[in-house]
């Protein structure tokens, strides 16, 4: 049996990346959203060259799911200068957890979730953050249930419509405060 399994990524999976990213930006996105503010939005955002200089930040990092040769989704985490807000110099963003539509209610946002807050728990930071679209309520309600608390919101413009995010984070445990 095949099991799922999360694994670091590096630009050799630049391509998958970008098609992960536009696949589920257009099916999260597109009934709320007009198709030319989505194809702005993609074209700024996962296009090769922005794509791979995430990858390539030093402060940021990319993990698949796969499942055997498929691959379901990533998660993106920046640290530091990284971040696309600095709330927090001790915190660690969960910018993206991208899952495709067909591998949903697979737990694999979970997964994705409980890994990003092992790696902050040893990287030391003290909170997790992230901003979630207000009109996202599913996501809003999984961050809850996983002890998500909104701190705040912030706006985001997708193409031309200005929306709003509610920025939530998790206060952890780190692994270094416990020694």
């Amino acid at each position: 049996m095949n099991t799922i399994r999360i694994r670091k990524a590096s630009i050799a999976d630049l391509e998958i990346i970008q098609e992960i990213s536009t696949k589920t930006f257009v099916e999260t996105f597109a009934e709320s959203n007009t198709s030319e503010n989505l194809e702005n939005y993609i074209q700024e955002h996962f296009n090769a060259a922005q794509v791979a200089s995430e990858i390539n930040h030093p402060e940021s990092l990319f993990y698949l799911a796969t499942l055997g040769t498929d691959t379901l989704g990533y998660l993106k985490l920046n640290f530091g200068n990284a971040q696309t807000e600095i709330h927090n110099p001790q915190a660690m963003e969960i910018q993206r957890i991208y899952v495709l539509k067909a591998f949903h209610g697979k737990k694999i946002g979970q997964l994705f979730l409980n890994h990003a807050v092992k790696i902050g728990q040893q990287s030391g930071v003290d909170s997790i953050w992230l901003g979630v679209w207000e009109e996202n309520h599913k996501a809003i309600e999984f961050y809850s249930k996983n002890d998500f608390i909104e701190f705040d919101k912030h706006t985001f413009t997708l193409g031309g419509d200005v929306q709003t995010d509610l920025l939530m984070e998790l206060r952890i445990i780190n692994q270094a405060n416990l020694l």
